[in-house]
């Protein structure tokens, strides 16, 4: 993209344009709105200029700048928009770009094919006055088109008044004339396997077409079939992809492998997802013939103890030394120490790891054996060891040894006034610290960075005791992981409701149910949702839903929207919504049903993509409308995900993708 925007910025400036503005989405027309104007059948030119003519190329630029005059294109500072054909690259196409004549130009004989055949389009700064350029088979057109927002209305009210009849026409003429390409054949895959009203049976047959199919929860008819599927990337796609998944199914789904790679990847997937498999598939995973499938089932969640302590001693030494650590604690004495005796050096290693967990490791052990790294962070460390490292070890090292659970109190105080600003961090994260020992560690804490939830408070998010105690905590990250509890006493939501860390109340928001409808409403007017939880806080059961309507007139655009949300809303209120000048009020009101069609087709030229995309989904959308659509590869996608595309014409849109008419040479 950066490639294509250097040529079109050099392409300009070889015309005598002067970039006027950054890159930004103008509340205009879009580009591709406005070509469709200009090339439309019925369009016809305010002047046309004959492509023989001598002198071509000076009186194309003449009379685009005297038409550009007389239209006011220019405006009072001699701005204006332009667009150059040809100008869309992949699935983004670019916005309009600001520019501004200088004192020797030369559109027509630049912007082309070749100098004299001109195509390019330019537009007000206010998006109301048009002026095209475009090469014909003997004649240069140039078009001027005024009062574009009123002929944008009429058209859409136009298009809206559709019969019974005319839209069965338009669904038949879909599959008439020359065969779409295979890039829309591909964008209707991928629409119609994230299309809601497609049947059961359809999306069955999208298996291994549409990768899209398996990342949204399907219904089991579909599993069922993505199980047993002839395609080993479907089966792998379900695996990783596919939320919900049983047990049973999951089970059935690996054991029914062939191949022993594609049961070491579904048993990797399985492990790493924390993934229950049933009773049978660990006895039969952990006596597979492949070491990699009985290495990663060491690892699989739910299995049990007997089976776990009998890997352990599996002839081969990756797997024994996979099974060792979670083994361990069940192994008797005989058991462990043979493998602290192992032949193999990686079980050895697993094994003297587990062993001074419990009992202290000398500094012979830590200098000899490769276990330094995973020693400082988990093991029991001589005193002498343990103060070396504390005193003397590399920064990395201490922040290592920070968070080891052995560490003697004493030591763990020294490295709370560590000059390391990352070992300090670390200390005051740790769980056997009082609050009142937290508070005197000096930390730097940047509330913009990731972090993750810390494990030892998520694992006690049952204990109302411990929630309100650490609810007060001086650390913002101990705050942030009490708030992804999904209960909470009342008290500990009240204070953390509000929190002077502003994550903390975005955590609430998201994970906790008992969030109050208060704090949800203020964290709405800066959160929009995540990918991981994308309905909060406005999906949440204590969003508010009533009494909306006060923020119909709120000058804050977020707070506006929800006046839509309130049972009392009306159809107008949409419609009004549907011409905010906000583009969030009115993506709103193009995912509201009652929209009205014409408006529904209006916002499909939004200037801003993902009002088009909603306006694209809107199921009053007219037929010929939807057929403008799906024979795009830019909007097909979209087009082919709308809930009110008719299933008979669904499947042929599926006949056509799996089936394309062959292409004649026309001899």
């Amino acid at each position: 993209m950066t490639d294509g925007n250097d040529k079109l910025m050099e392409m300009l400036r070889r015309t005598g344009l002067r970039i006027a503005g950054d890159w930004r989405t103008e509340e205009v027309v879009p580009p591709r709105a406005a070509w469709r104007l200009v090339v439309a059948r019925e369009a016809r030119p305010t002047v046309s200029v004959r492509a023989d003519r001598a002198d071509l190329v000076t009186e194309l630029n003449a009379q685009w700048r005297r038409l550009g005059t007389e239209s006011g294109l220019f405006g009072g500072d001699g701005v204006f928009l332009i667009d150059v054909a040809g100008n869309w690259t992949g699935c983004a196409p670019r916005p309009w770009t600001r520019v501004q004549l200088t004192e020797q130009w030369d559109l027509a004989g630049v912007l082309g094919e070749r100098p004299g055949q001109p195509e390019f389009i330019t537009l007000s700064l206010d998006g109301d006055t048009l002026l095209g350029v475009t090469t014909e088979e003997d004649e240069v057109w140039l078009i001027v088109m005024d009062h574009l927002r009123e002929r944008q209305e009429a058209a859409a009210r136009a298009a809206a008044h559709e019969s019974p009849r005319k839209q069965a026409a338009a669904w038949t003429s879909l599959f008439q004339g020359p065969e779409s390409s295979e890039r829309v054949r591909e964008m209707w895959a991928h629409g119609l396997a994230l299309n809601p009203a497609a049947p059961d049976g359809l999306r069955t047959r999208l298996l291994g077409v549409s990768h899209f199919l398996l990342w949204r929860r399907q219904p089991a008819a579909v599993v069922e079939a993505a199980i047993v599927h002839p395609d080993g990337k479907v089966r792998q796609l379900l695996a990783e992809a596919q939320p919900g998944l049983t047990a049973e199914q999951r089970t059935r789904l690996i054991l029914g492998e062939r191949e022993s790679r594609h049961r070491w990847i579904l048993t990797m997937l399985a492990a790493d997802q924390r993934a229950e498999l049933t009773d049978a598939a660990y006895e039969q995973l952990a006596a597979d013939p492949s070491a990699r499938v009985r290495e990663e089932t060491t690892r699989l969640r739910g299995l049990p103890v007997r089976i776990l302590t009998a890997m352990a001693g599996d002839d081969v030494p990756s797997v024994r030394a996979s099974a060792c650590q979670r083994a361990w604690p069940h192994l008797d004495g005989p058991a462990r120490r043979k493998l602290l005796s192992d032949p193999s050096g990686k079980v050895r290693i697993e094994a003297l790891l587990r062993y001074h967990r419990e009992h202290p490791m000398p500094r012979s052990v830590f200098d000899t054996e490769e276990v330094r790294k995973r020693a400082v962070e988990s093991c029991r460390l001589e005193r002498g060891l343990a103060e070396h490292l504390v005193r003397h070890g590399e920064p990395a090292q201490r922040s290592s040894l920070a968070g080891n659970p052995h560490l003697d109190p004493d030591l763990v105080g020294l490295l709370a006034q560590d000059p390391d600003k990352n070992v300090r961090f670390v200390v005051a994260t740790r769980a056997d610290i009082t609050e009142e020992q937290r508070a005197g560690i000096p930390i730097d804490f940047d509330p913009r960075g990731h972090y993750y939830p810390l494990d030892w408070v998520m694992a006690l998010h049952e204990d109302p005791c411990a929630m309100r105690r650490l609810a007060a905590s001086s650390h913002p990250l101990i705050r942030r992981s009490v708030a992804r509890a999904r209960h909470l006493p009342a008290v500990v939501v009240e204070r953390l409701a509000h929190d002077d860390d502003r994550v903390v109340q975005l955590f609430l928001a998201e994970s906790c149910d008992d969030a109050p409808a208060d704090m949800l409403l203020r964290v709405w007017q800066w959160w929009t949702g995540s990918l991981s939880t994308p309905d909060r806080p406005h999906g949440h059961p204590n969003f508010p839903r009533h009494n909306l309507l006060r923020y119909a007139n709120d000058p804050n655009a977020r707070m506006r929207q929800l006046a839509l949300d309130d049972p009392e809303s009306t159809p107008e209120l949409v419609e009004t919504f549907s011409r905010d000048t906000n583009e969030e009020v009115r993506h709103r009101a193009a995912s509201d049903p009652r929209l009205s069609p014409a408006s529904a087709v209006r916002l499909l030229d939004d200037p801003h993509e993902r009002v088009r995309y909603a306006a694209a989904l809107h199921p009053k959308l007219p037929g010929w409308v939807m057929i403008r659509l799906l024979r795009d590869a830019d909007t097909a996608q979209n087009a082919a995900r709308n809930p009110a595309l008719p299933v008979p014409v669904m499947e042929q849109m599926l006949q056509r993708i799996q089936h394309p008419a062959p292409v004649t040479s026309g001899l």
